[in-house]
């Protein structure tokens, strides 16, 4: 069974959608470790209260590829087949991705390549867009730049704010994500430049 090593940074929802589907047998995988660069994170405490080996790795006073390379040895520690980004908000370096090559996967609350970075919504909102979503992606050095796997369309509404808006992209978040990391232990599919050609 393949091992899922999940990093983030707060809550956990997209980590909890996917323990939720692990648990259900809708995906066959387990979750080897959870690790969060800031130890006060929800996510690691819900991740206890599962059961599941929860790691805090703070990055204070660590530049990055220092941290990196602590994170890189936990989760081959671990022996992790597929690193799941469930909003783990750090850069990675360029010598981690090559740790993990085509199997670090991200969620990002837009359709991307528009609004990459921080506050997609917001980003969204003062654009005028008519419709966002969310985007599951391979990672590579850059910043939500890899392969595209899925997506999924959210309408934007007149009225929207930006937590309307996030609460029903992250309803779709939870839905394709755990679809994706199907995809990517199946292995049906292949890459193609940039496009990721499904099966």
């Amino acid at each position: 069974m393949k091992r899922l090593g999940i990093l983030l940074s707060g809550r956990g929802s997209n980590f909890e959608a996917i323990a939720d589907q692990v648990a259900a047998g809708r995906l066959d995988a387990t979750i080897a470790v959870v690790i969060s660069n800031r130890p006060e994170a929800r996510g690691l405490d819900l991740a206890r209260e599962r059961g599941l080996i929860a790691v805090p790795l703070s990055a204070k006073g660590l530049d990055r590829e220092a941290y990196d390379r602590l994170l890189v040895e936990e989760l081959h520690k671990h022996a992790v087949d597929l690193v799941c980004l469930a909003g783990f908000m750090r850069l990675l370096s360029a010598n981690f991705v090559r740790a993990f090559p085509q199997r670090i996967l991200n969620i990002h609350p837009s359709l991307l390549p528009s609004f990459p970075g921080l506050d997609a919504q917001q980003q969204a909102l003062e654009h005028g867009v008519k419709i966002t979503g969310c985007t599951v992606h391979l990672v590579d050095e850059y910043l939500d730049a890899g392969p595209i796997i899925l997506q999924a369309a959210v309408p934007v509404e007149d009225d929207d704010t930006v937590e309307s808006l996030s609460a029903r992209i992250l309803a779709q978040e939870h839905r394709i994500y755990s679809e994706a990391i199907r995809i990517m232990l199946s292995g049906s599919f292949r890459i193609d430049g940039r496009r990721v050609k499904l099966r």
